[in-house]
């Protein structure tokens, strides 16, 4: 099984949730295979459950698993590591503190490890105190080259930009692209993207010129009565990227 996402034309892969192996199944297939699917550690109770179960998704997607933390909850952490060293998955979600213990416990470098900085309403600035413990204390704001490196250092693969509350970050975000770019990393943008802001958002890290674009769409995409991704939304989202690149 492959390590590597399959990117849209080496470019974009689509981050959705699955709550079951079909839906799983089915958000891979209207994906036409570019995208990886996040299931969330924070829904079992033991690392054996999360693997053995997780196993299942690999299974179904040509092992397009991205094992997410749950709603963005800094003490999963650590259960993330574990289970991903066993499982090797395309994708790993991890808070910033994270990073390092993810990819040394992997063993390898391809595997995607993303690692969380969040907004701080100053452009060209981010909040790096995501983990367990540093959420509880006073932000650290950083330049957003400098925690990209402190990433780097660590062996993460890009920067999970969380919240970005749909636009509400506009131009925070474009100057986080733009030091992607400069130092070769890349892009996952995640919160409050939904089917109307995503092209705005995926075109944004297109046009600045990121050499790999993860959008995660997650809750604006779920079925409320099923929790079920929507294949059908996830469909009209692979739409719109195939329609960024053949414009840019």
């Amino acid at each position: 099984m492959s390590l590597i996402p399959n990117y849209l034309a080496d470019r974009i892969c689509l981050n959705v949730l699955a709550n079951s192996v079909e839906n799983a199944k089915e958000c891979y297939e209207a994906a036409e295979g570019h995208v990886v699917l996040g299931v969330l550690s924070k829904n079992y109770a033991t690392d054996e459950a999360a693997i053995e179960d997780m196993k299942l998704y690999q299974a179904v997607t040509n092992n397009a698993l991205s094992v997410g933390l749950g709603a963005g909850d800094p003490n999963q952490g650590q259960m993330v590591s574990r289970i991903s060293a066993i499982l090797q998955p395309q994708h790993v979600n991890q808070v910033f503190t994270g990073v390092g213990t993810s990819r040394a416990l992997l063993g390898q470098n391809e595997t995607i490890v993303n690692g969380l900085v969040s907004p701080t309403g100053k452009i060209g600035y981010v909040n790096i105190a995501t983990g367990p413990l540093s959420t509880t204390a006073p932000e650290a704001v950083v330049p957003i080259e400098t925690a990209i490196k402190l990433l780097q250092d660590m062996g993460g693969s890009s920067v999970k930009y969380f919240p970005m509350k749909g636009l509400a970050h506009k131009e925070e975000y474009q100057t986080v692209a733009k030091a992607c770019v400069e130092h070769d990393f890349y892009l996952e943008p995640t919160g409050g993207i939904d089917l109307e802001n995503f092209e705005e958002i995926v075109q944004i890290a297109v046009d600045a010129g990121v050499k790999k674009i993860i959008p995660h769409v997650y809750s604006s995409i779920i079925a409320p009565e099923t929790g079920a991704t929507r294949p059908e939304d996830v469909q009209t989202l692979l739409e719109i990227m195939k329609k960024i690149l053949n414009n840019s």
